[in-house]
């Protein structure tokens, strides 16, 4: 965990690509070591669809995700989760039990922008 009293410079943190995206497909991902959901992702060109895996199964049921926007970070490197090849880092933040509630605009905006 960072330290909250280091600081980074202004260019570090624009390397961070974040962007909204729309789900286009969610299914429960029962091979997963911890429970989660695997998730399609719609960025928009030149992004496009990104696949990712999700804990987030306390609040959230894959048929609901569908058609909703979050956030998250589109230029990391792919990581290997068990069999899913997870191409983005979908962002949460936790709840009072430490279960994740997704990060998302409270309207709906064009898919594909990024968070400033």
């Amino acid at each position: 965990m960072a330290d909250v009293n280091e600081s980074i410079a202004f260019d570090d943190f624009m390397k961070v690509d974040i962007r909204v995206g729309t789900v286009t497909r969610a299914e429960d991902y029962p091979e997963a070591r911890v429970p989660a959901i695997r998730l399609w992702v719609d960025f928009g060109a030149p992004i496009g669809i990104k696949k990712s895996s999700a804990q987030i199964t306390r609040h959230y049921e894959p048929e609901n995700l569908v058609g909703r926007q979050i956030l998250a970070v589109v230029n990391l490197p792919p990581r290997q989760i068990g069999k899913v090849c997870s191409e983005i880092l979908v962002l949460g933040l936790p709840d009072v039990n430490g279960d994740v509630v997704l990060i998302r605009p409270d309207q709906d905006v064009p898919i594909g922008g990024r968070m400033h």
